[in-house]
């Protein structure tokens, strides 16, 4: 049995017994059966484990996988309408939490927090005046976040 990977999660593929395959149908076949444009059959095997082809999924597997592939679509054109400062905010916040996680630990972990601050100041540092209204939010952050890094390090000693 394959499976077959999507933002939803990973989906079992059964294989059943190929018959010997024409390549020359094979795209074809599947086109002329499910009515799938061309740039949806090829999303669709491209996302397929290697050795499987279109037309060896059944017909719910085939809707499943093109539902899948217009999901992605729809997730793409979602992220390339929101503006890259807020998406990079967002993977910013993201190291804000994870620098956070490290220091709460019964023992913090210094030096994996110290990797996620650092990560954190190269983007706010780096990226001075192109963060948008999240900026000011992601500066005191990383003011807070050095901040509990020093107490919690004097703490220790």
């Amino acid at each position: 049995m394959s499976s077959l990977w999507t933002p939803g999660g990973e989906h079992e593929v059964p294989r059943e017994p190929a018959s010997t395959p024409d390549p020359a149908s094979d795209g074809d076949a599947v086109a002329a059966e499910t009515g799938l444009t061309p740039e949806m059959e090829d999303a669709i095997a491209a996302a397929l484990p290697e050795g499987v082809r279109l037309d060896d999924l059944s017909p719910e597997q085939l809707a499943q996988a093109e539902q899948m592939v217009m999901e992605m679509a729809e997730a793409r054109e979602r992220l390339t309408s929101t503006p890259a400062s807020t998406v990079v905010a967002n993977h910013a916040m993201g190291l804000y939490e994870l620098a956070a996680l490290h220091l709460s630990q019964q023992t913090p972990s210094f030096t994996e927090a110290t990797v996620a601050i650092d990560a954190l100041a190269a983007l706010v540092d780096g990226l001075s005046g192109r963060l948008g209204e999240a900026e000011p939010t992601l500066r005191e952050g990383l003011d807070q976040l050095r901040m509990a890094f020093v107490q919690l390090k004097n703490a220790g000693e």
